[in-house]
């Protein structure tokens, strides 16, 4: 497939109220490249591509961001307990990515795209977010091919291959998705 049918193909996966709901909460938000990411999308792909009929539990909401003018950790602390208010029983998480190369000991990172190339696997570096016209759009620096495919494959960009595969073992993914294909 065509790297904008790919994503034409997730959109329509993600095509639900409580998605669409949660993507103006973020876009309201104001913050600048934010989105939803991770295993909000990842899980919900594969749960259609295994033909669930009930999602997986999610163990939180992932909100993403970029802003290199102000990256303290506060403000992502203030920003979860309002959006944790605002919806009760669900766990948000926010992290601006314009500091997170700190914590991987890398060099700045100069986007949201950026950033997410260097998470640890392909089929995880994927968001999605609603430009203003409530079309949905979809972030994937390194393309859809292995989401799509259920393939689990270390990002190129990512370190440690070792916190890679104890990701997989500890989030139970096989368990969760028997179909899914793991590469080393």
């Amino acid at each position: 497939m065509k790297p904008e049918e790919d994503k034409l193909r997730v959109i329509q996966m993600m095509n639900d109220p409580q998605v669409f709901e949660d993507l103006r909460i973020v876009r309201a938000l104001g913050l600048p490249q934010s989105c939803i990411a991770a295993g909000y999308v990842r899980n919900r792909v594969w749960d259609k591509l295994h033909g669930y009929t009930i999602a997986t539990p999610l163990n939180d909401i992932d909100v993403i961001y970029f802003d290199p003018k102000n990256t303290l950790e506060e403000r992502d602390e203030h920003l979860e307990l309002f959006l944790n208010r605002k919806q009760a029983g669900r766990n948000w998480s926010v992290k601006n990515q314009a500091r997170m190369h700190i914590r991987n000991g890398e060099a700045p990172y100069s986007s949201i795209e950026d950033a997410m190339s260097r998470w640890p696997e392909t089929a995880t570096a994927v968001a999605i977010r609603l430009n203003d016209e409530d079309q949905m759009e979809v972030i994937c620096p390194h393309g859809l091919n292995d989401l799509l495919d259920m393939r689990v494959r270390q990002s190129p960009l990512f370190r440690h291959t070792t916190a890679f595969r104890h990701r997989i073992f500890e989030k139970q993914w096989l368990d969760n998705w028997p179909l899914l294909i793991v590469e080393n």
